[in-house]
């Protein structure tokens, strides 16, 4: 990771005081130390070395937990063993009575669409988004997830951005533009703007927000088109939606060719396809055409469930059951949102019995308030997982996901959500246990005593 704001602190040790309540506590500077970002929660530093001591370490994929030290050099994990040697000058963290977990990753995240209201993104341009984002982005790191999914929207910068140190945030894996047919979920025109003259753009798709596609070469081109940009992987509408304006929920959008043809471009480039398809036949739609992964899927049956489970589909489902989690909506988006949450505890339940492959995402849109829930959003799977299976999910099982995206992958130094030596350091550290109480992640901001990602300490309120 590049650094925007370097101070190299030799010769003495240096004490910073964070200025927000992310972390109270001091973060002590090690001879060596770099602040990689300084911003209103503190400052964020990476050291050649640390070595975390004494934590309870789940490694993203085991129940049984083990006692040891961790050595972070630079990026990744170098070693894990009991009492541990560290390299002189290390810096020492003290984690007893913790648990190191791997960072939190959110299969379905929109970084544009997760605080943005809608009349922001209907007054305001591509860069005014970002400047949004970049918050949301970083809210998101400090609340723990460290890799996030962006499944559609103009997420290129925000993802060039991060990685090249300008802004914090969680790794991303962009997906970009949305790709809708003419009246399909995300197609956000307005009636009065139509018809619309052949190759004619909304400003919304020249600002990256969505791409409406008709017909063979309209999908392919513009499937192509996400994959100049950088996508690591390719999402297209494939049924009806609850927030979008003219589609109702039954319906399966675009034709079996034309998503077919998308899951060739994409697997040419080495990647895969992921479809919005919340009814049963939208399912089976996407099935039909090879894609790999359904988000959503609330009202799968058990046949379409069967079928996932034998041709290794993945499901990547949010735990939608009430209100409490639904942005704003009018009647005819309510009455929508009411047909997908009655499924989803049948397809909890069913999936997890049948082993379908399952990944976990949040789906947060427009609102901040809800955004802040995004560990809340995993607490809730509680209902139907144990501890151990949702942090799992949200871990190792998102990462698996994630590794469909091939040599596309912009992180390839080592695996993400496990704690295992060559693995990146993206680690946090709980007061407490979170595979006994799993409501410790719905409260990060007092139960998350130390963010690493990358091996930069974005937060360190360990006592020691």
């Amino acid at each position: 990771m590049k650094n925007t704001t370097k101070a190299i602190l030799s010769g003495m040790s240096l004490a910073v005081v964070a200025s927000s309540g992310h972390a109270h506590e001091p973060i002590a500077l090690a001879p060596g130390g770099e602040i990689v970002h300084g911003h209103d929660h503190g400052p964020a530093v990476r050291y050649e070395n640390v070595v975390i001591r004494g934590a309870k370490i789940f490694n993203g994929h085991e129940p049984d937990l083990i006692t040891a030290d961790v050595l972070i050099s630079g990026q990744l994990i170098k070693k894990i063993a009991p009492d541990l040697k560290a390299p002189h000058g290390s810096f020492e963290i003290e984690a007893k009575g913790h648990t190191l977990m791997p960072g939190l990753i959110d299969a379905h995240w929109h970084g544009v669409y997760a605080t943005a209201t809608i009349p922001e993104l209907m007054t305001t341009n591509e860069g005014y988004w970002n400047l949004l984002t970049s918050v949301a982005q970083r809210d998101a790191l400090y609340r723990g997830f460290t890799t996030v999914r962006d499944a559609a929207g103009p997420m290129f910068d925000i993802a060039r951005a991060t990685n090249n140190g300008l802004i914090p945030g969680p790794r991303v894996f962009p997906s970009g533009p949305a790709i809708s047919q003419t009246s399909g979920h995300m197609d956000f025109r307005m009636t009065r703007d139509l018809p619309t003259p052949t190759g004619h753009l909304h400003s919304f798709e020249r600002e990256n927000m969505f791409y409406i596609a008709d017909g063979l070469p309209e999908v392919i081109k513009r499937t192509r088109e996400n994959l100049m940009q950088g996508a690591t992987q390719i999402k297209l509408m494939a049924g009806g939606g609850v927030t979008s304006a003219y589609d109702p929920i039954h319906t399966k959008q675009f034709t079996l060719d034309e998503l077919k043809a998308a899951v060739e471009v994409a697997e040419n480039w080495g990647t895969y396809v992921h479809t919005h398809a919340i009814n049963d036949e939208a399912v089976n739609h996407s099935i039909d055409a090879g894609v790999a992964c359904v988000e959503h899927g609330h009202m799968a049956t058990l046949e379409t469930l069967k079928r996932m489970k034998k041709e290794g589909t993945w499901l990547s489902m949010q735990p939608f059951l009430d209100d409490e989690d639904a942005p704003a909506l009018n009647e005819f988006q309510k009455e929508k949102y009411d047909f997908v949450t009655n499924g989803t505890d049948f397809v909890y339940k069913h999936a997890k019995e049948l082993g379908v492959k399952i990944a976990f995402g949040t789906d947060t849109l427009f609102s901040a308030d809800l955004a802040k829930r995004q560990g809340a959003q995993l607490a809730k799977l509680q209902k139907w997982f144990t501890p151990f299976e949702a942090l799992k999910m949200a871990t190792y099982d998102n990462a698996e996901l994630l590794k469909l995206s091939g040599k596309l992958t912009p992180y390839p130094l080592g695996p993400i959500g496990v704690i295992e030596e060559g693995a990146y350091a993206d680690i946090i550290l709980v007061d407490g246990n979170p595979l006994e109480n799993l409501d410790l992640v719905g409260d990060p901001e007092k139960n998350f005593d130390l963010i690493m990602k990358d091996g930069v300490i974005y937060k360190n309120a360990v006592k020691d």
